[in-house]
């Protein structure tokens, strides 16, 4: 039986990407926590704060470290499994990766040096400087990867040359690529939810240690930081999230339409399915609960303005997505980022109450609701690239027209092997570095210090309701 080159190379690169995107979104959001935390240290002089800094920037350290491993991967699959897909797309990801070179990752390795090895070899505000520059490069990275991404789902400022086998996407106007119609938007919702999964994991680690009674000012510190974080994160990605699906409306209907399983408008409002299963033959969504007009109500705000449905943009099913898996992954980001909400919500009334770090049921559920950004993190990338097939540029250029001719199925399906093989290596071992990292705890001393200067903003506000200092923690410290 011959292997389906084209299936294997798409798996391929799922997989491989996929694995690659544990990591980048929890550098971002982890950088951006250890930037709050340097910057009380050096506004407050309070030690705990540099102890903060200092842990999580190990666990920064070790994410960085196979993120890049498992991201140069990628980047050779371009020229092996999709020769014919790079050659279109090429002077447009040039230019981007490119700019991803310059001005980020360079940027963001160079000062992970001295954000390192630096904590005692230069003064406070440089290593602070060092700090904002590897958050601000590692956020630089995503900008210049989703604006390429972006224009593959909404092309903009270029033109077509050639024909055949040389036919290519050539820029025209390098700002309208960057800023194509779709590029803001997704950018808003990526940097949103690796913030939520930086957060998630700081409270997931500091909800542990509260539990196993140990590092007690270090932890309900740290936790208390990354709540405020994913309490606004999650409630931004909220409406991040509605304006990037007002702008899938507009731009790639068909994959709105196969988010929600409409089939056809029947010229009143649009129901907005919570659940189901979509039945492509039957043209209806099985086992579903829907709510009347409230798609039509998200997109036009209007309850019985039509929403164009599969069989009103295109009767030939070859043009629409997997419905199932389009369907499913969205349904699956929703639901996940709306337990985000409710729990960090819940939590930080408890923590205005002081209740918070007595209620033990909670901080084992946040122990392991960090998980619940993983999965929602790549349900909606799933949701997206799905959900543009069989386009591998909207419009422009079919997934199954980009793959490499030259390339056998059996092939890809070795390197599959071999790098599932690899990964599943990687994947152990960060699980083991960061376990033995999580377990030895933060550096001892700096705890049960008083927290002057703490109170003003927000932020501090939280903090001084967490009562960092009361009696119940000044004097634990188990390591």
């Amino acid at each position: 039986m011959e292997l389906d080159a084209v299936l294997l190379a798409r798996i391929q690169f799922g997989f491989t990407i996929g694995f690659h995107y544990l990591f980048p979104p929890l550098t971002i959001g982890l950088a951006w926590l250890m930037v709050i935390m340097e910057t009380r240290y050096c506004f407050t002089g309070v030690k705990v704060y540099e102890n903060m800094a200092r842990f999580w920037t190990k666990l920064f350290t070790v994410t960085f470290a196979v993120g890049v491993a498992t991201g140069i991967v990628m980047e050779f699959q371009f020229g092996t499994n999709w020769a014919d897909y790079s050659r279109f797309v090429g002077d447009v990801f040039g230019s981007a990766l490119a700019a991803e070179g310059i001005f980020a990752f360079f940027l963001e390795s160079g000062f992970l040096a001295v954000l390192v090895f630096g904590w005692d070899r230069v003064s406070k505000r440089v290593h602070l400087l060092s700090t904002w520059l590897v958050a601000l490069g590692s956020t630089l990275s995503a900008v210049w990867i989703v604006v390429a991404n972006s224009w593959q789902q909404t092309p903009a400022g270029f033109h077509v040359v050639g024909e055949g086998a040389a036919r290519r996407a050539e820029i025209t106007g390098f700002w309208e690529m960057v800023f194509n119609p779709s590029a803001m938007h997704r950018l808003n919702h990526t940097v949103i939810g690796a913030l939520i999964l930086g957060a998630f994991f700081v409270m997931s680690v500091s909800a542990f240690y509260i539990l196993k009674n140990r590092h007690l000012d270090f932890a309900k510190r740290s936790f208390t930081i990354a709540l405020v974080v994913a309490f606004l994160s999650s409630w931004g990605i909220l409406f991040s999230g509605h304006l990037q699906a007002k702008k899938v409306a507009e731009t790639q209907p068909v994959k709105m339409a196969a988010f929600e399983g409409h089939f056809k408008s029947d010229g009143g409002g649009a129901p907005l399915y919570l659940f189901g299963f979509p039945d492509k033959d039957a043209r209806t969504v099985r086992g579903g609960m829907a709510v009347p007009g409230m798609l039509s109500f998200l997109i036009h705000e209007s309850l019985t303005k039509p929403v164009p449905g599969l069989l009103d943009l295109s009767e030939d099913e070859n043009d629409w997505p997997p419905l199932g898996m389009t369907f499913q992954t969205y349904h699956l980001m929703v639901a996940m980022g709306m337990f985000q909400i409710g729990v960090s919500s819940l939590a930080l009334f408890l923590l205005w109450r002081k209740r918070l770090f007595e209620q033990r049921w909670l901080l084992w559920t946040f122990v392991f609701a960090v998980v619940t950004p993983y999965i929602s993190n790549h349900a909606g990338w799933m949701a997206a690239e799905i959900g543009r097939q069989p386009w591998v540029v909207q419009g422009l250029l079919r997934t199954s027209d980009g793959v490499s001719k030259n390339v056998s199925g059996g092939q890809i399906l070795g390197s599959i092997l071999m790098f599932g093989f690899v990964y599943l290596m990687l994947f152990l071992v960060w699980i083991f570095v960061l376990n033995s990292k999580i377990q030895k705890g933060p550096d001892p001393g700096g705890e049960g210090e008083p927290a002057d200067g703490m109170n003003t903003g927000f932020l501090a506000v939280a903090e001084n309701r967490a009562d960092p200092s009361g009696p119940s923690m000044g004097s634990v410290h188990k390591q």
